[in-house]
């Protein structure tokens, strides 16, 4: 017998065990099936399970389960990322508790030291995905940094850069000034800060007492300024172009270019250019072919470029003295408070600056145009579909790709340096020594490059990596290209981008035939969850609390296309206590002895009932499949929530109990086989999404299951009794619309009403004959009453299909105190709607507001506007007595 509770806490660990130990998970490529891949986007191996792994983990496991009972060879590739820069701070913090730098260890000691931490430390997040339930093929289980993967970034660099698509140049990059090393655009966050605008008059060469003045908010830089930008069309200073400024404190003549970059209509329309510190003037300074100076060192410190008096200056401390300079001069016109974004290191937490230095580039415009055209010819589809419209944004404007960082942790760029500067580029030091060799025509001594590959460049690989390349693998052919790629939009032009060019250049396809993009986990109220803010929710947590399967649930049953989901603890035990209700309908029908009949053909049932219920279960398993398949899986969990609370427990269980509480006979055990067949079926549907609570079901209501139910069938569509529907429908829609006035009335739950039925067809008079003992238990009635002519007063009315039903409540309620309430709720919801109407037709509010907050605002309005209509009507019915 089932306990009384269900506990997830000792059922969950034993599942997942029982799983992975019988390789439950494994991909299968010698079954002959239709094989479904999933990549799992590599998380960090420093990482802990956070709630956006949570939703994207849980939705990849449903599709993965889900595929898997439909007999598809299920392959979900997992691995971590070595995650460069992360994971180097983590070895580096616990060396400086030991008073010691990575400099005091060296390069190959500090690499050893990394390895040893990952193999402590590194299985973390991989442990955490097994309390989720994920169900990847672990056996496969690979890391960006193994032999294998690391054979594979070193072939793609080496062949990239023989083809002319890898390049070294100088270039500026993101420059971490703490960590000191080139770093992507996602490590940077743009802070909103107070800060200021100096306008610096700059001295017209030639023409004494004339100024062009500039405005900026970083004054330091006017150090490696080289020319100033005025728009071509700007009238104020067309006489000035081709002009020249001397720079002050420098004293540098720099010449005064015309370029569109210069917009009129902002500052003074006169943009001083520091083509080496920032990247859109660099832009600028190649266009007009103006000197690029480096005013700043690894540390932003100013360096030998700029006047001896500013050398070693912290480059804030350089920016005050040279407003006071500026100050002294006269050359400082006004100081504006100015609000700007400023860029941090998400790591170092420090001012990044844009630098210019001599780095490895990816000539990415190149690889992006097959990667535009796959997308655009539907050879990989987004979903939703206005996702491709910032790949396209992303992909038509790409920039070269920055691949090299100054770190030691990660893949190390394969290049050699000979004594005079030229880099050898080959699979290993031995095949560079040989090129050098040739090239100088005798022995030299070769320095390989100390830098390491952006994580993003391995992890670009991932689809084929780790599935055998650069070998011709089964593997490779069996599961490349894969079917889904289930991610966040913040690493679309990362990492989808980057898959997208590498596998289409390196494949010669796709790499995955549809992108599936989930929305963002925020706080109740729809804020971002952050430290900061205190409101991070902790998946751990909330399974620890209420188990996995409620989390799940909630995850998916929130997880709308194109809409944040805002997370509040109260849904997660909601769906908590949804387990409770299968658990308890389990015992329930354990108690009446429902038990699994083998052989138990649902298209031989006879009873009405029975034959409903089956219907009900196939109509159930082609809605929720579906919307599975085509990534609506709210849709998806609601579909199945419906079912199994409503029409089984609700519906189906309370119409059954007198017959499964009734003297033994045909009836009765076809009942029992019926309820034990559709929990099964329940149970499978269920599955995806609540892995743990229905695998302890199936193997506790029949021990002699000879398989897993996640090794089991999905259900397969089965006998559809229309009559049977019909009626069943018709009874349900009866119950629930009496129901309904009840509860809109405030009917007491102990009142018996009376029903007085006016219209009715004989096949309805003959449905409430047939089924006048459910409807006067279930609908909570005195009695049922066919009648031609009725006194309306004091009776509500409500119409189902042709048939007029009467309800006398005039002495069951307190009309006046029903008015009352009724006129308060909706005065109430007349006010809030006023105001959101009111909101809504603020043009200002509509324009500046996030997308989906002006969504959920005319959600708001619609539930809101349906509640008050409902209870008009109400009070239009009481009004009517």
């Amino acid at each position: 017998m089932l306990d009384k509770t269900y506990r997830p806490g000792e059922v969950e660990p034993k599942h997942y065990r029982n799983w992975e130990e019988a390789g439950a998970f494994a991909a299968r490529p010698d079954s002959g099936e239709q094989p479904y891949t999933i990549m799992m986007p590599p998380p960090n191996v420093t990482g802990s399970l956070h709630m956006g792994h949570a939703l994207t983990f849980t939705l990849q496991d449903i599709l993965t389960r889900y595929h898997r009972m439909l007999g598809r060879d299920t392959l979900w590739q997992p691995g971590t990322d070595h995650a460069g820069i992360a994971t180097q701070m983590v070895v580096e913090r616990q060396m400086a508790a030991e008073s010691l730098t990575r400099h005091d260890l060296g390069r190959d000691k500090f690499i050893e030291r990394v390895w040893t931490w990952k193999a402590q430390s590194g299985g973390t997040i991989t442990g955490q995905l097994r309390r989720l339930g994920a169900s990847p093929d672990w056996a496969r289980e690979r890391f960006t940094m193994d032999e294998g993967l690391s054979r594979a970034v070193r072939k793609v660099f080496v062949d990239l850069y023989k083809e002319g698509l890898i390049y070294r140049d100088k270039r500026l990059v993101n420059w971490d000034p703490k960590l000191h090393t080139a770093i992507s655009d996602l490590e940077v966050v743009q802070k909103e800060e107070k800060g200021h605008m100096w306008y610096l008059r700059y001295p017209v060469e030639g023409e004494a007492g004339r100024f062009i003045t500039v405005a900026t908010t970083r004054p330091e830089t006017m150090l490696g300024d080289t020319g100033v930008a005025v728009h071509p069309d700007d009238d104020r200073y067309k006489d000035l172009v081709g002009k020249c400024v001397r720079l002050p404190i420098v004293g540098r003549l720099i010449p005064i270019v015309a370029d569109e970059y210069s917009d009129p209509e902002k500052g003074t329309g006169a943009v001083k250019i520091t083509p080496a510190h920032d990247f859109n003037d660099f832009e600028v300074g190649r266009r007009h072919d103006l000197a690029m100076i480096n005013i700043l060192d690894q540390d932003a410190r100013i360096n030998e470029n700029a006047p001896a008096v500013y050398q070693g200056l912290d480059r804030f401390e350089a920016r005050k003295k040279i407003v006071a300079e500026f100050e002294a001069l006269d050359l400082l016109e006004k100081i504006e408070p100015h609000v700007l974004q400023r860029p941090y290191g998400d790591r170092s937490d420090v001012v990044i600056e844009p630098w210019l230095t001599d780095q490895w580039f990816v000539d990415a415009a190149t690889l992006a145009k097959p990667a535009i055209e796959a997308v655009e010819s539907g050879r990989t589809q987004f979903v939703p579909k206005h996702w491709e419209n910032t790949y396209f944004e992303w992909m038509r404007n790409i920039q070269p790709w920055c691949i090299s960082r100054q770190i030691w942790w990660g893949h190390q760029v394969p290049a050699w340096y000979g004594p005079d500067g030229a880099y050898f580029v080959e699979l290993s030091e031995e095949e560079a020594q040989a090129a050098a060799n040739a090239h100088y025509g005798k022995t030299v001594a070769l320095t390989r490059d100390p830098d390491v590959l952006d994580t993003w460049f391995s992890s670009g690989l991932w689809p084929f990596s780790t599935l055998g390349w650069p070998d011709k693998t089964t593997a490779l052919d069996r599961y490349y290209p894969t079917d889904v790629l289930v991610t966040g939009f913040d690493i679309i032009f990362f990492w989808v981008a980057r898959m997208m060019m590498m596998g289409l250049h390196f494949m010669g396809d796709v790499p995955f035939r549809e992108v599936y993009i989930h929305a963002l986990v925020r706080d109740e109220k729809g804020q971002k969850m952050s430290k900061s803010k205190g409101n991070v929710i902790d998946p751990l947590n909330l399974i620890d609390k209420y188990g996995c399967d409620a989390l799940r649930f909630t995850l998916a049953a929130l997880a709308a296309q194109g809409r944040d989901i805002k997370l509040a603890e109260s849904r997660v035990e909601g769906y908590r206590n949804f387990a409770t209700k299968l658990w308890n309908a389990a015992r329930f029908c354990q108690m009446n002895e429902c038990r699994p009949v083998a052989g138990f053909d649902p298209a031989t049932t006879r009873e009405q009932l029975n034959r409903w219920i089956v219907g009900k279960v196939g109509d159930a398993a082609g809605r929720i499949g579906q919307a599975i398949e085509s990534y609506r899986f709210n849709d998806a969990a609601n579909a199945a929530y419906q079912f199994v609370w409503n029409t089984f427990c609700d519906w189906y269980l309370e119409f059954a109990k007198p017959v499964l509480q009734g003297a033994d006979g045909p009836a009765k055990s076809e009942t029992r086989a019926t309820a034990a067949w559709v929990l099964d079926q329940i149970l499978h549907l269920l599955h995806p999404f609540m892995p743990f609570i229905t695998e302890e079901l199936w193997s506790q209501l029949d021990d002699g299951r000879p398989q897993f139910l996640m090794s089991s069938r999905w259900p397969a569509p089965t006998i559809h009794d229309g009559a049977a529907e019909a009626e069943l429908d018709w009874l349900v829609k009866l119950i629930s619309a009496i129901r309904a006035v009840r509860a809109e009335m405030n009917v007491p739950a102990g009142a018996r009403v009376p029903l007085q039925i006016k219209g009715a067809s004989a096949d309805t008079l003959n449905r409430l004959q047939v089924h006048r003992d459910a409807i006067l238990t279930l609908a909570r009635a005195a009695s049922i009453q066919s009648v031609d002519t009725v006194a309306t007063k004091g009776a509500v009315q409500v119409v189902v299909d042709e048939a007029t039903i009467l309800l006398p409540l005039a002495d069951v309620i307190d009309l006046a105190q029903e008015k009352a309430r009724l006129n308060k709720e909706i005065a109430k919801l007349s006010g809030d709607i006023e105001k959101v109407e009111k909101k809504l037709g603020n043009e200002s509010f509509v324009a500046k507001a996030p997308p989906e907050v002006v969504a959920e605002q005319r959600e708001r309005l619609s539930e809101w506007g349906a509640a008050r209509f409902k209870l008009t009507e109400a009070l239009e019915r009481i009004s009517s007595f």
